[in-house]
């Protein structure tokens, strides 16, 4: 305020409390709801999966379905990362069930554009691009014309990304800006902590100062594509609809491990074809859950979720032990029960210091680190089961689909 004499003087004005400084449209508020229930398209996409997968199988009991359905839909890190963290990842993981379901009824061109769609709703997706194309590129392989094959699934995907771009491809200056928010190197290989190979390593090795990102960014594509690789070549020999699912986990585990740039929340990714598998390996599914939940625990801190996070955790507990038919499968074939009561506890432990302890001034992510190196571990076990058990697959499984294609 100016005075007669031109000085400034202040004016005192009563405390108040500023709520939001965010305008809200009409139309805003619209596009938000109309958005929010896209995410029924993961409720739609389970049970077009459920319904392929148990169709071709010759009996299946109506409890192990039920269970499989309940299973993936109370999904706790998909719960807490969409609704708690606010996200919209129900989106691209429901149209890549949906492609999945398709792959499994042999509608590779609606698998293709689903695919496509989910990899335009959210990069990340990406991940299980190399196991979608092996599998898919391994049967038209079979198929009397491979090149016809070929050049009708490029053409839907070529044709739906160009529809999904259209509104960019007019402008240079707008397709290099998407294409930047797309791929966000400048924020370095890892942004916060994640339990994958360069975040748990960087405690030994530090990579952001020993490395350009140029350089990192080499290195992280070596690693991938070398992890996954074999993954792929077993679809591209023998595809199968039991292989293309651990193919699945196997490619978004070799990127959550070593891709550039990988956020907590990138574990929804193997979290969801190890759900697909769940009646065949319920013992992974539970310990990848249990590992991502723990992996996901600072970020939830954060975010004042640690009541759901709990409630949920005790809900997927529930739903996991529910009697059914499963019951007399053998769990976990290659695990020790003493082995994995030790990392429980230890995962437990680790749950109250952080709540309850204050880390060391010097080393104020100690407890986070500690956290990333148990759940990695952990991930690295089962990479190397669900690679060594894609490979163990039966010849019949492949043969016999191989069949139904010429």
């Amino acid at each position: 305020m100016i005075s007669a004499t031109g000085d400034l003087t202040t004016l005192r004005l009563p405390p108040t409390r500023v709520m939001s400084m965010v305008y809200l449209s009409d139309s805003f508020i619209l596009n938000r709801f109309l958005s929010s229930l896209l995410e029924a398209m993961n409720l739609i996409s389970v049970f077009y999966f459920v319904f392929v997968y148990y169709s071709g199988r010759p009996h299946g009991q109506k409890t192990d379905i039920a269970w499989h359905i309940a299973i993936m839909l109370l999904s706790p890190c998909l719960i807490l990362i969409d609704h708690g963290h606010f996200q919209y990842n129900c989106i691209s993981l429901g149209l890549t069930v949906g492609a999945v379901a398709a792959v499994h009824s042999n509608k590779e061109l609606v698998a293709c554009f689903l695919f496509s769609l989910a990899l335009n709703h959210k990069q990340m997706t990406a991940y299980f691009a190399p196991a979608f194309f092996s599998h898919l590129f391994g049967k038209c392989l079979r198929h009397r014309n491979p090149l016809l094959e070929v050049l009708k699934l490029g053409l839907v995907v070529l044709g739906t990304f160009a529809l999904v771009w259209w509104p960019y491809i007019h402008s240079m200056e707008s397709f290099l800006r998407v294409l930047r928010r797309l791929a966000p190197f400048e924020r370095g290989i890892y942004e916060d902590y994640v339990a994958n190979f360069w975040c748990t390593t960087s405690v030994l090795i530090k990579w952001k100062r020993m490395f350009t990102t140029q350089s990192l960014k080499l290195l992280s594509l070596g690693a991938t594509v070398s992890t996954c690789l074999p993954s792929m070549l077993q679809q591209i020999w023998a595809p199968s609809n039991q292989g293309f699912l651990y193919g699945l986990l196997n490619s978004a585990f070799s990127f959550y491990m070593f891709s550039f740039q990988v956020h907590e929340k990138s574990i929804l990714l193997p979290l969801l074809p190890a759900s697909l598998l769940a009646l065949e390996e319920p013992f992974l599914l539970k310990w990848i859950t249990l590992h991502a939940l723990f992996s996901m625990f600072p970020l939830l801190c954060r975010d004042g979720l640690i009541l759901p996070y709990i409630a949920l955790s005790v809900l997927f507990t529930l739903v996991y032990h529910a009697p059914t038919g499963r019951q007399d499968r053998k769990e976990a074939p290659s695990f020790n029960s003493f082995v994995t009561t030790i990392i429980v506890l230890c995962s437990v432990v680790l749950h109250i210091v952080y709540l309850t302890m204050h880390p060391p001034r010097r080393y104020p992510f100690l407890f986070e680190a500690v956290i990333m190196l148990l759940c990695f571990s952990q991930f690295m076990v089962l990479c190397f089961y669900t690679n060594a058990k894609q490979w163990m697959l039966k010849r019949s499984v492949f043969v016999d689909e191989e069949k139904k294609l010429l």
